[in-house]
């Protein structure tokens, strides 16, 4: 197992950009691979997914192995890497390119195993999992291969130990509000967009979320205003709401748009739109699927831990379809320019993947 190999192509992954809804460079550099790999049916689909085919000695019921091809970080960003001992940071290492790169290595595996694959497998790099992209590329994955697989199975770079059979729902709402605006001293007294958005923000925070099932309320972005001296004519949120319960988070939904609507008043115009919808979902801890994974780990020494998490798994737990999250190996700093991964557990997270593949294929 050529574990250089590996993080030699997780770092050219790394440093092509990827933000969400700009991933068609390094798309394109996965399909070239893919092909150079002489691997069947390689394309782009119209999501902007990458796919290619391992076949089997069916091609029913195949397994789809797929990882995130977007970032979260800006075109702009510097992509700088630095190798230290044990570690490498870089932004967006772990998430994904590491996650990309496993889909090579777990291929790398399977041929010098010479695996006898009963089954097909598709080897998928998806777009839009990040941000605002709304799982866009899983769903055109799971529309077009539908329930009739022996699983979805999707790897995250840094959660290597956990095993995913859970999707925590997340419904993400714009909201604006919109006055005449107006000179601060001329004209005061007239509403301004940002006090009255900042009086809904207050209310939100009141709001009292159960601590099980967890529930979370998040106002990330605030944007608005025109100047220092001028009334607000606009003013605008991104609020994001999770919870484990689907049912929980419709109730929450509803309560913000009580709120919402009890805002509204002469001169002041509210609008609130949807801009995310991640559906909740499982599958039984009971189901094959999930007992191949977690026994494999056990089977190497690592004590597995059942988790949940908004990923792309998402959109088949919500459909019911056999689907489970596993990780390349450990590492931190998510989402941020210190974004690690730790080297030394890659040999056996890659172990553990192509274990699963395996028993799953066979």
């Amino acid at each position: 197992m050529n574990i250089e190999s590996l993080l030699d192509l997780a770092l050219q992954i790394q440093q092509i950009p990827a933000p969400t809804f700009n991933e068609a460079l390094r798309a394109e550099f996965i399909r070239a691979h893919f092909q150079s790999e002489g691997l069947a049916d390689v394309q782009i689909d119209h999501a902007g997914n990458v796919l290619a085919r391992l076949p089997g000695n069916s091609s029913n019921h195949p397994l789809i192995v797929s990882a995130h091809l977007d970032t979260v970080f800006p075109l702009e960003t510097d992509l700088s890497s630095q190798r230290n001992g044990d570690r490498i940071t870089a932004p967006g290492i772990g998430d994904n390119s590491l996650g990309v790169a496993a889909l090579f290595g777990i291929l790398w595996q399977l041929r010098e195993q010479k695996a006898d694959l009963s089954n097909e497998v598709w080897f998928a790099a998806n777009v839009c999992e990040e941000g605002l992209g709304d799982l866009r590329g899983m769903r055109a994955l799971v529309d077009r291969f539908g329930g009739n697989v022996k699983g979805y199975l999707v790897l995250e770079g840094m959660a290597f130990g956990h095993v995913y059979n859970r999707g925590t729902g997340v419904r993400r709402y714009k909201i604006i509000v919109r006055t005449a605006g107006g000179h601060s001293w001329s004209d005061y007294g007239k509403p301004s967009a940002i006090h009255e958005l900042s009086g809904l923000v207050t209310r939100l925070a009141e709001i009292k979320l159960p601590a099980s099932p967890r529930t979370t309320l998040n106002v990330g972005k605030i944007t608005g205003g025109t100047s220092i001296n001028t009334i607000a004519p606009e003013a605008q949120l991104e609020l994001d709401l999770r919870s484990e319960d689907e049912s929980i988070l419709q109730g929450l939904v509803r309560q913000v748009e009580e709120l919402v609507a009890g805002m509204k008043k002469p001169g002041v115009g509210w609008e609130m739109q949807a801009i995310g919808n991640r559906p909740a979902g499982f599958i039984s801890a009971d189901h094959p699927l999930i007992q191949t994974a977690l026994s494999s780990l056990t089977q190497l020494g690592v004590e597995p831990a059942l988790t949940i998490g908004s990923t792309d798994a998402n959109i088949p737990f919500s459909k019911g379809y056999p689907a489970v999250v596993l990780g390349v190996t450990t590492g931190g700093g998510a989402h941020t320019s210190k974004e690690f991964i730790d080297i030394s557990p890659i040999e056996k997270g890659l172990t553990h993947l192509v274990d699963v593949v395996t028993r799953l294929a066979q």
